[in-house]
């Protein structure tokens, strides 16, 4: 097994250094949090951004929460293929597979 450059007393590589950094300090996590939330703002359009938010992405399934039970009806009923394979389309390498709408208080 390789040791690393700090087992020698000499220099580590930086990006070793940054990639401990970010995982410590969770900015992985937020950033992709951060995409996630732009891709489905993008998605949904400025129309119903301001009326659902962004939950948890668990197996590949995105909860979206929606303030607006007309909203949520119009999102899941006539929408929710469309936004799909936006979401897809925006998120490479990030697996969405179906999206699970549900009623609840939107924070603005």
């Amino acid at each position: 097994m390789a040791k690393s450059a700090d087992e020698h007393g000499g220099p580590e590589l930086l990006r070793e250094v940054l990639s401990r950094l970010f995982t410590a300090r969770g900015w992985g996590r937020r950033q992709d949090r951060t995409r996630l939330e732009q891709a489905w703002t993008d998605a949904v359009g400025s129309e119903h951004a301001g009326d659902t938010q962004v939950g948890a992405l668990r197996r590949g399934v995105l909860e979206v929460i929606i303030g607006n039970a007309v909203v949520l009806q119009e999102l899941a009923h006539f929408h929710k293929r469309r936004l799909l394979e936006e979401l897809r389309r925006r998120l490479p390498g990030t697996p969405v597979n179906d999206l699970r709408f549900r009623a609840g208080v939107v924070k603005k």
